[in-house]
């Protein structure tokens, strides 16, 4: 037990109160108990002071002092009070406890304060020190009718009072200690009883601090202290529930925040960010420590500062697109808006990522574009020759037989371009289903290249396979692997120089079937590597047009092999030209 503890405190504290209360109570006995004394004696002595006036009154009147002296001794022996006759001019005729000789020599009693009392108001009491004999006394006068006597007056000593206010004030000195000492026990128990609930109380808080709400296991009784305890109780259990139903929230809020593809900061009226989701760390600050610093060191963006600046003086600031300084190539579109609850304010920026819109708004554009510039040409060539042959003057035959030829040829480009873009749009769409068969890719790879041996033909070309052993045969849609790998060989044709070789290769890698498509030509620049799949999208915009091709071949092979289940990339090989590498699940 701690002496600044809980229980020292209780049991000082009862302690205390008890012996001041043991102690006030002894002072309040004592004090009014000799008043109490002196009250009694005094009735008895005025009693017994009026019997003796009686007596003196009915006895035989005898004028001799001595008789009047017997008289006084024989009232005092009954009394056991000092018995004073005085006479109307002060004079002691007759006391109990002094012999006749002695009554000659007695001061004159006239003037004394009973006496004088007796005389004017019939009784009179006083209480002092008697010199004649030398201890103080309680006087009672009464006034008589008596030829001879004037008063009678009764003496008895105060001694006895002080003998019973002396035992009395023994007994309580007596008393006292073991008063106090069971004063001490009884604040022992009661403050190990008192300190024995406020550990189980404080038992309970402590296993609700870490957490328990459960119920406890007794009942904390009926008292004060037990309305403390079930109060804590409802406290703490509604604070559990409370906390579970926000501890649920939270969860809640951190899953659709995990979920979401737009970035969330939250900031406090000082800035200071207090919850980011990853989205926000991705577009913002990937290598983001946590909350608590400030939204400036997270976007460090201006327009930015300035937005948030206005959300948190209550405005809601209109919306702004840029770019993040540490990749410029995105584009993020920021709105922020105040956060106004009781007690706290702070604004939330919300960061989308139109990066992907950008490009596909730039993407139709280029397509529109490139497909009015596609039909344009032939229909334009379509057109300068029909007028020709309308013209007044006909021309040669064989001069308008060539201009059929090139109607003819610039209206099969156009067809072309149609054919390829309603087969983009299809595959756009998954309208295209795939029919998987056992490919024998050694047949696949021989379509390919007779499918286009006029082609390389006309630039001296050649086509040279090379099939590993355990590639031999693939599960796959073949007509569309049979399209991609045509677009592609079509491709390396385009662009390879005559009378280079272009290499059709197929391996078997980690259960994939790899194939890969390779010319000798000059290669694919880099800033054109990440592109060279888009439509319309051209290396050599002028070799691909004396080509004859649409510039959706690539993208069409794309597609293909995407529908597969497979990927495709373009790359640059180490020894010159252009490597185009499909790979295939082959489980």
């Amino acid at each position: 037990m701690t002496f600044g503890g809980l229980r020292a405190r209780t049991l000082l504290a009862v302690f205390g109160v008890s012996a001041v209360a043991i102690l006030l109570a002894a002072i309040l006995i004592a004090m009014p108990m000799r008043a109490q004394l002196l009250r009694a004696i005094e009735r008895n002595l005025v009693a017994e002071t009026r019997l003796a006036a009686a007596l003196l009154q009915e006895r035989p009147t005898d004028d001799s002092v001595a008789a009047l002296d017997r008289e006084a001794d024989l009232i005092g022996a009954y009394t056991a009070a000092r018995v004073t006759f005085i006479a109307a001019d002060g004079r002691v005729v007759g006391d109990s406890a002094e012999d006749l000789s002695a009554l000659q020599q007695l001061d004159n009693h006239g003037t004394r304060p009973e006496v004088i009392d007796a005389r004017r108001a019939g009784i009179g009491v006083a209480r002092r020190f008697s010199a004649t004999v030398g201890i103080d006394l309680l006087y009672v006068a009464l006034a008589v009718r008596h030829p001879h006597v004037e008063i009678v007056r009764l003496a008895v000593p105060l001694t006895e009072v002080d003998e019973q206010f002396r035992a009395v004030r023994r007994s309580v000195l007596v008393a006292l200690p073991v008063a106090l000492a069971s004063a001490l026990g009884l604040a022992w128990l009661s403050s190990i009883l008192l300190a024995r609930r406020v550990d189980a109380i404080a038992a309970v808080a402590r296993r609700y601090a870490a957490g328990d709400f459960s119920a406890p296991a007794r009942d904390p009784g009926g008292d004060e202290l037990g309305t403390v305890a079930r109060v804590l109780d409802d406290t703490a259990r509604e604070l559990g529930r409370r906390m579970s139903e926000l501890a649920q929230d939270r969860a809640r809020m951190e899953a659709i925040l995990a979920g979401m593809l737009e970035g969330v900061i939250v900031v406090n009226a000082e800035g200071r960010v207090i919850l980011a989701n990853d989205a926000a760390r991705r577009l913002a600050q990937p290598d983001w420590t946590g909350p608590g610093r400030h939204y400036s060191e997270m976007v460090r963006h201006p327009d930015i500062g300035a937005m948030l600046g206005r959300a948190l003086n209550g405005q809601t600031p209109e919306g702004i697109e840029f770019s993040p300084l540490r990749d410029p190539n995105r584009t993020v579109v920021a709105r922020a808006a105040p956060i106004a609850t009781e007690g706290a304010r702070g604004a939330v920026l919300v960061l989308h990522d139109i990066t992907d819109l950008r490009q596909a708004d730039r993407m139709r554009r280029d397509f529109v574009a490139n497909v009015s510039h596609e039909l344009r040409t032939p229909l334009t060539a379509i057109q300068g020759y029909v007028e020709a042959l309308q013209d007044t003057a006909p021309p040669e035959p064989d001069e308008a037989a060539r201009f059929l030829e090139i109607i003819a040829r610039q209206a099969s480009r156009m067809e072309r371009l149609v054919r390829d873009l309603l087969r983009l749009a299809r595959l756009e769409a998954g309208r295209e289903p795939v029919e998987p068969s056992r490919t024998d890719l050694d047949t696949l790879f021989a379509d390919v290249v007779t499918e286009l041996e006029g082609a390389l033909e006309d630039k001296g070309q050649r086509v040279v396979t090379d099939i590993g052993p355990s590639a031999g045969t693939l599960v796959v849609d073949t007509a569309k692997l049979h399209d991609a790998l045509r677009n592609l060989v079509e491709n390396a044709i385009a662009y390879a120089p005559p009378s280079t070789t272009i290499t059709l290769a197929a391996r078997r890698s980690e259960g994939e079937c790899v194939l890969t498509v390779a010319d000798e030509g000059p290669g694919i620049p880099e800033a054109d590597l990440a592109r060279i799949f888009e439509r319309f999208y051209r290396v050599d915009k002028a070799r691909s047009r004396e080509s004859g091709g649409t510039g959706l071949g690539l993208s069409i092979v794309k597609h293909l092999v995407g529908i597969l289940g497979g990927e495709v990339k373009a790359a640059n090989r180490p020894a010159g030209g252009a490597i185009f590498t499909v790979r295939l699940p082959a489980p």
